[in-house]
């Protein structure tokens, strides 16, 4: 069989427009999304926040996150529209007694984000594992959710339908070479199955409906914090049922330009990831 040759397209508004579903009159809130976020640990409580309020400024219906018990307080106290809830934990993380509980919500939700801020302990992995291997939605799997994932690419293969989000240190522990990047996003999305976003200057997107580059963006978003607005992004854009490889690239191009809006109005050295998600409304007008 001859070999297919992917080619690259870059993301801009038009592919957002034509994309992105237009709301109905006659709709509710469980019409755009049931989003299910499992983030965060002790130090790493702003990952959660940043990642559900992403998802809400995108357009999410319904946002359940749920965090480590040791920080849920802190967490519960910074969402408002978001529906917080206590998991399990151990030394501060998800422990391996979360998964029922993750399990059972997992079976009403449109899509899931699962890795940001989580650590990387024995339960981390469990859960992950248990998550990519039963739910039934689409998956964004992120940061410490990548990160655990090392050497286990048999596990990322199981999952039905999943977007990869790694930076560079987080896609050569998977196993990727960045010698040639468009080359290893292909790759890696070859081995996997799974649409694959790899961060950077130039950020690229590989997946079943093709492949693409993003070009807006700059180094003022080179903060923590990005990554986990960035993936709040994509989980909402998958709960409103658009497919994993389009979530990922209006995702991408959505994140760009809020923050080269930010650049404009702030700077380049004081804007927030907070500012970008903010920004996200007068983008998405």
């Amino acid at each position: 069989m001859a070999k297919v040759t992917l080619p690259l397209m870059q993301v801009n508004d038009w592919l957002l427009r034509k994309w992105l579903p237009k709301r109905q009159r006659n709709t509710h809130k469980g019409d755009y999304g049931k989003i299910l976020i499992l983030c965060g640990a002790v130090s790493y409580t702003g990952a959660p926040v940043l990642a559900a309020m992403a998802a809400a400024r995108s357009g999410a219906g319904l946002i359940f996150v749920g965090v480590p018990q040791s920080v849920y307080s802190i967490v519960a106290s910074k969402l408002i529209e978001p529906m917080v809830f206590p998991l399990p934990d151990e030394n501060g993380m998800l422990s391996e007694q979360a998964i029922p509980e993750i399990l059972k919500r997992l079976q009403t939700c449109d899509a899931c984000l699962i890795g940001c801020g989580l650590g990387r302990g024995e339960g981390t992995f469990a859960v992950v594992k248990a998550v990519l291997q039963n739910a039934n939605c689409p998956v964004v799997l992120d940061a410490d959710g990548i990160n655990v994932m090392q050497g286990h690419m048999d596990i990322l293969r199981s999952a039905k339908d999943l977007i990869l989000t790694p930076h560079d240190g987080e896609f050569l522990r998977l196993g990727g070479e960045l010698t040639h990047r468009l080359a290893a996003v292909k790759e890696m999305h070859r081995r996997t199955g799974a649409t694959v976003l790899l961060k950077g200057h130039r950020t690229l997107i590989c997946g079943k409906e093709g492949c693409f580059i993003n070009r807006c963006g700059n180094p003022g978003m080179a903060k923590g914090g990005s990554g986990d607005a960035l993936a709040g992004i994509i989980v909402s854009l998958l709960g409103q049922g658009i497919s994993a490889t389009r979530a990922a690239a209006l995702g991408a191009w959505l994140h760009g330009q809020a923050g080269d809006l930010c650049a404009q109005m702030f700077g380049e050295y004081p804007m927030l990831p907070t500012d970008l998600i903010e920004a996200l409304r007068y983008i998405l007008r």
